[in-house]
């Protein structure tokens, strides 16, 4: 794909179809292309032609920048005046040996 579009200066490799270039590479096999030995085909070629036969529409111009979502906390339900950072932790670890 990168090959394809390389091969016109100016084309954005963004505009690549992907599934194009897997169907296509996908017919060629289905059609054993390439396995006769007096026949030289040129798989690569042959999907570069497709992949620029079948160009993706140009990439909107973003008008917002990028920005992480924030995501919802789950102790925002129980009230966002509480103070978790200075609960007191109360830890215990019993052991239980077996009888000998």
């Amino acid at each position: 794909m990168t090959d394809a579009t390389d091969s016109q200066p100016g084309l954005d490799p963004d505009r690549a179809s992907f599934t194009t270039a897997l169907n296509t590479a996908r017919d060629q096999i289905v059609h054993a292309a390439g396995i006769i030995a007096d026949t030289v085909i040129d798989l690569v070629g042959v999907i570069g032609d497709h992949v620029l036969a079948n160009l993706l529409p140009e990439r909107r111009l973003r008008t917002k920048t990028r920005m992480i979502k924030r995501s919802n906390s789950k102790y925002q339900a129980r009230g966002p005046n509480i103070d978790r950072r200075s609960y007191k932790a109360t830890t215990s670890i019993d052991i239980i040996c077996p009888d000998p």
